[in-house]
């Protein structure tokens, strides 16, 4: 499972908006990414999955819309694997185990507007709302506590 939240992850935080970088948006960089994972580019528009995958994790900047992936599932010595032939593939097939693990409601997209990370939620309870309580919950809960005060 580590390595589907790993992959999941990765891919989600190809953007970054607090950079304003698009990996999959620069031909070399996003050649890199596949190189360093061992994966293929497909037919499937991969900006397009990465956004309907942020908007299933909860970020309300993305826009979803039905995507489909080709993949294979096998039967060897005696167990099953879904193998992929392309990143689209791929993606969808690790994000689809963590769904049927019940892991999938665990990655979630951090609420800060100027962060919007895609991180997994290990919490026991599930109820982590910030990628990183040091800098985007710290930096909102200052920013509520300033608000408040200017209130009084």
């Amino acid at each position: 499972m580590t390595e589907d939240v790993t992959l999941v992850l990765d891919f989600l935080n190809t953007v970054d908006v607090e950079a304003g970088t698009d990996v999959i948006e620069d031909p070399v960089r996003w050649a890199g990414w596949l190189a360093e994972r061992d994966l293929a580019p497909g037919e499937v528009e991969p900006a397009a999955v990465r956004a309907t995958l942020r908007a299933a994790a909860g970020d309300p900047t993305a826009a979803a819309a039905p995507v489909t992936a080709p993949v294979l599932v096998t039967v060897t010595e005696g167990t099953p694997k879904v193998e992929a032939r392309d990143v689209v593939g791929a993606v969808l097939a690790a994000a689809s185990r963590l769904a049927v693990l019940g892991s999938w409601d665990r990655v979630k997209i951090c609420p800060a507007d100027d962060c919007r990370w895609a991180f997994y939620d290990r919490s026991r309870n599930h109820s982590r709302t910030w990628c990183s309580m040091q800098v985007c919950g710290n930096r909102e809960k200052a920013r509520a506590w300033r608000e408040r005060t200017r209130e009084r």
